[in-house]
């Protein structure tokens, strides 16, 4: 058997390979971020790279419209870049002074929403109680989950203030009559109890109804309510009709004390004269630039070369952000133009025309990849004439109608929904009688499908909608 010859040996080898560089990475990032994840990663970045600043002054609508180019380079002559102060990309702007006087106006400020929590406490205060009760009322109080109801027994908080149940209990009643009604209560039973009670409309049929059968209620079998109680059905179905208008969940009209998270539409679409033009919102995305502050130590970094180099890191670095933000609002830009073309018989007649549409079609007509498309659209709102739609409303799969065309899941709920609108409340549609009437309007699906989508649209059953 021959031996192994082991030695080493110098060859040449020709490979493909993809490598993430950190700043690919990093723009890949960006153009996932929706608006607030934006703003707190360009936040970060104006802590750790002190060359970067926002830039306060906001770009005008005309500026906002321009065609975008991008002739630079990665990597700037960083002294050129520093004593120009300024760009040749409409977003690096030189950095201009603000004005540190401008006098205040009503718009910086944003009032503070009340929380339960302060909404109850100040009725409480105007409460005649002792100063044990008024001890306990403020522990109830502050206990209280976000949808008004109690999380403690009177027991459990009796051993927690050491004070007696019976006090708890005085404490509990006097919140009991508190704005809103409803509030402090145990359970929903009692909640709806208190809400009658406020409205002088708690009767011995309505309390044995919320005491004994509101899953009767919920599932519309008002057959068995009545011959329970004695009702006939037309007054259990008044008594029904009366308990939906109570609130479940009284505490949550109010502010949460968690952070609340509005939505800022990323791209306005705008109808003119006969078509619609996409526009990105410029309050939406940070204007960066480069501080003032550092050109002053241009004459120093051409003597020190530490200093020169880590300038020389640091603009790059923020050069690299400005770029990839640019980049980001194009990307957005593009598809969302790709999408409003699809989708014009929305944009002109609403939601039942809604057509299908996938990744894939935007994908390749803008000659870029699903991915690109798919995080371009992450996280990212619409504003129309027709209302806010998350960016993603308009990508679904669907049916194919009789001419074949492609019909959006979508468009196919809004037809739905107008069919049992218009239903007859005494006897309402069948899902396979919803079928028969899609069929008439060319549109094919299977039963499984409208109780499918049914479901999603959160309408009840045929035997849960009816009217006696």
């Amino acid at each position: 058997m021959d031996g192994i010859k082991l030695g080493f040996d110098l060859t040449i080898e020709q490979s493909q390979k993809l490598v993430m560089t950190p700043e690919l990475i990093q723009a890949i990032q960006i153009l996932q971020f929706n608006t607030q994840e934006l703003d707190a990663f360009v936040q970060e970045q104006l802590l750790v790279n002190p060359v970067l600043e926002q830039d306060q002054e906001k770009e005008t609508p005309e500026n906002a419209s321009e065609e975008r180019s991008g002739g630079e380079e990665d990597k700037l002559d960083w002294k050129e870049f520093i004593r120009n102060g300024s760009y040749d990309d409409i977003s690096y702007k030189g950095y201009r002074d603000r004005d540190e006087d401008r006098p205040d106006t009503f718009e910086r400020y944003v009032s503070s929403d009340v929380t339960l929590p302060e909404h109850l406490m100040f009725q409480y205060q105007f409460a005649t109680v002792d100063k044990g009760c008024r001890r306990v009322g403020k522990y109830i109080i502050e206990s209280l989950d976000e949808n008004g109801y109690m999380t403690s027994t009177t027991e459990e908080i009796s051993r927690a203030t050491g004070v007696r149940e019976e006090k708890v209990c005085e404490a509990l009643d006097i919140i009991h009559g508190f704005d809103p009604a409803g509030v402090g209560a145990r359970n929903l039973s009692e909640c709806l109890r208190l809400q009658l009670e406020a409205r002088n409309e708690l009767t011995p049929q309505m309390d044995e109804i919320i005491g004994k059968h509101l899953e009767d209620i919920a599932n519309n079998r008002l057959s068995a309510v009545a011959k329970d109680t004695g009702m006939t059905v037309l007054e259990v179905q008044e008594a029904a009709d009366i308990i939906r208008t109570l609130e479940p969940k009284p505490g949550r009209q109010f502010a949460s004390e968690m952070e609340t998270k509005y939505i800022i539409p990323d791209v306005i679409v705008e109808k003119i004269e006969d078509d619609y033009v996409v526009i990105i919102n410029e309050s939406s995305t940070p204007h960066l630039t480069v501080s003032s502050y550092y050109r002053n130590l241009l004459g120093q970094a051409e003597k020190d070369k530490q200093l020169a180099d880590y300038l020389s890191e640091r603009v790059n670095s923020a050069n690299w952000l400005i770029r990839s933000i640019e980049q980001r609002k194009q990307t957005i830009f593009n598809v969302v133009s790709s999408v409003v073309k699809h989708q014009r018989e929305f944009f002109d007649n609403g939601s039942k025309y809604l057509k299908t549409l996938t990744l894939k079609d935007i994908a390749e007509e803008l000659g870029i990849h699903e991915s690109t498309v798919s995080r371009s659209i992450n996280g990212k709102y619409l504003q129309c004439p027709r209302g806010v739609y998350e960016i993603k409303y308009f990508f679904s799969a669907g049916v194919s109608d009789q001419v074949g065309e492609g019909v959006s899941s979508n468009s196919i709920k809004e037809f739905m929904k107008e069919i049992i609108d218009g239903e007859d409340k005494h006897r309402p549609y069948s899902d396979q009688t919803i079928v028969k009437i899609l069929e008439d309007k060319g549109f094919n699906i299977s039963r499984r499908t409208v109780a499918k989508y049914r479901d999603e649209l959160g309408i009840l059953s045929s035997s849960k909608r009816k009217r006696y």
